[in-house]
C-alpha cells in the first residue's frame, strides 16, 4: 500500500576545497534536519567539493566504498537518524582518472547504498561576461535515468544543468518517478532568471513533486552560486524555498496532492509522442 505523504529537507551549504570542512558541515545541517524527522534528506551538488579539478582528484572515490571519506559520511547519518539521504553530486571514479562521473548517491535509512546516478548533462558554457566553465574536462558523462523507491514513493534522480533538459524527466514519468529530486550548484548569473522557473515548470509538466538542494554564496574559482533550495507541488506552487545562508527547508508531499492534479489534468495520459 502507498504511502499516505513522504516528508523531505533539502540541506543547502557553500562547499568549498576542504573535503574535511564540507563534510562537517553536510552532517551538522543533516543532524539539524533529522530532528523535523524527514524520511529522505538531500544534498546539494559538489556537497563534498567545489574547487579545481586537479584538487577534485584527490578526493575521487570508487562507488560502493563504505571506508571513503564521502561515503561513510552519508552512510553512517543515514543510520544513525533512520533517514533516506540522497547525496547531491560526488565524484565517482570512472574509466578515465582524468574525470570521474559526478554521481548522485542514495543511502537508506539502514546506511546502504541503494541507488545511484551519473550526470548525463554536463554544464560547458561561456558567457557573455567573459567567464566560461567547462565541466565535460573534469567530469565523465552517465548514460542512464535512475528512479529509486523512498517511503512508498518513486523518486526519480538528476543534477543540475540536467534540469535543462524536460526529455530526462519524462523518463523518469515513464519509470514511475512521483517526486524529482535536483542537487545543483546554479549560478548566479543563470539561477536569477531560470532556477524557480525551471523548477516549476518540470513539476507541471512531469505533474510530480520536485525537491531541490542548491549550494550558495562564493566558491573557489571565482565562482558564486544562487541557493534558494526549493519544494514545489506538482501544480507549481512553492511549498518551500531556502534564504541566503546555509540551513535547510523542509516540506511535506501528501499523495493526495498528486492524485488531485493527476487526475483532474491528466496530460501524461494525454501525451502522443
Amino acid at each position: 500500500m502507498a504511502n499516505d505523504s513522504l516528508r523531505v529537507a533539502a540541506v543547502q551549504v557553500s562547499s568549498q576545497d576542504d573535503l574535511a570542512s564540507n563534510l562537517a558541515a553536510c552532517r551538522a545541517q543533516i543532524d539539524a534536519a533529522a530532528a523535523q524527522r524527514p524520511e529522505l534528506v538531500l544534498l546539494p551538488e559538489n556537497f563534498a567539493y567545489m574547487g579545481p579539478d586537479d584538487g577534485k582528484q584527490t578526493v575521487v572515490e570508487r562507488l560502493g566504498d563504505r571506508n571513503a571519506p564521502i561515503q561513510r559520511m552519508l552512510a553512517d547519518a543515514a543510520k544513525a537518524h533512520g533517514v533516506t539521504i540522497v547525496a547531491g553530486g560526488f565524484p565517482e571514479q570512472s574509466d578515465d582518472p582524468r574525470r570521474p562521473y559526478n554521481t548522485c548517491a542514495v543511502y537508506d535509512a539502514h546506511g546502504e547504498l541503494v541507488a545511484s546516478y551519473r550526470k548525463i548533462h554536463l554544464f560547458d558554457v561561456e558567457l557573455a561576461d567573459g567567464s566560461s566553465y567547462r565541466e565535460s574536462a573534469g567530469s565523465s558523462a552517465g548514460s542512464a535515468p535512475t528512479v529509486v523507491t523512498v517511503g512508498g514513493f518513486k523518486v526519480g534522480l538528476s543534477i543540475c544543468y540536467d534540469l535543462r533538459f524536460p526529455e530526462l524527466y519524462r523518463a523518469l514519468v515513464d519509470r514511475g518517478a512521483e517526486v524529482l529530486v535536483v542537487p545543483a550548484a546554479f549560478t548566479v548569473h543563470t539561477g536569477k532568471d531560470h532556477w524557480h522557473v525551471l523548477l516549476r515548470a518540470r513539476a507541471i509538466e512531469a505533474q510530480c513533486f520536485v525537491v531541490a538542494a542548491g549550494q550558495w554564496g562564493k566558491h573557489p574559482l571565482g565562482r558564486t552560486t544562487y541557493g534558494h533550495s526549493l519544494v514545489v507541488d506538482p501544480w507549481g506552487t512553492v511549498l518551500a524555498d531556502a534564504p541566503d545562508r546555509t540551513g535547510f527547508i523542509v516540506a511535506e508531499l501528501p499523495r493526495a496532492d498528486l492524485t488531485r492534479v493527476r487526475g483532474s489534468l491528466p496530460s501524461l495520459r494525454h501525451r502522443r509522442l
